[in-house]
């Protein structure tokens, strides 16, 4: 395979939409099989990362007999779970990490350039926010659902510079 196929694939954005002002980010689709009488009876659930590429980046699953309706249904959940990342410039303001279950996320900020060093889920969120350029690192499961859940833990624990120093009484450099 040449590179230039590999970056073709790298910057598709086929699983990128925007609605409105929002981007969604399909991260993971899964297909369940119910055997009943005639045969199997197949229904589907969608992972879908929300943002506006400014800050607000929100979370949704949802869960139908067909894709569509259930990325619609993730997608609407999404936009409700919404909150606010501080970035600054392109990136964090400074390392953190975010647990869920028994994925662990940490987030690096990087300089500009770096662009965003990621695992699908966690770039999918990253992406959403406008953050572009981090420095991640999952460890534990890499079930896309817990590390999506470890990212937004990890990006609620961060604080912008300004209100570090009114809580400390300082200046940071």
């Amino acid at each position: 395979m040449s590179t230039g196929s590999r970056n073709k694939r790298r910057n598709d954005k086929s699983d990128e939409k925007r609605s409105g002002e929002f981007v969604e980010k399909v991260v993971k689709i899964k297909r369940c099989a119910a055997v009943v009488k005639g045969g199997r009876r197949f229904s589907f659930a969608a992972l879908v990362v929300v943002g506006d590429g400014k800050g607000k980046v929100g979370w949704g699953y949802g869960k139908a007999n067909e894709v569509p309706p259930s990325v619609e249904k993730a997608v609407k959940e999404g936009t409700r779970s919404m909150t606010t990342v501080p970035i600054e410039e392109t990136s964090i303001p400074h390392q953190v990490i975010g647990h869920f279950s028994a994925a662990e996320v940490v987030l690096v900020p990087a300089a500009p350039g770096t662009g965003i060093i990621a695992g699908a889920a966690v770039r999918a969120v990253c992406e959403a926010a406008g953050i572009t350029d981090i420095l991640t690192k999952s460890f534990g499961s890499n079930n896309p659902i817990s590390l999506v859940k470890a990212t937004f833990a990890a990006l609620e624990q961060l604080r912008p510079k300004f209100d570090v120093e009114r809580l400390r009484g300082v200046t940071l450099s």
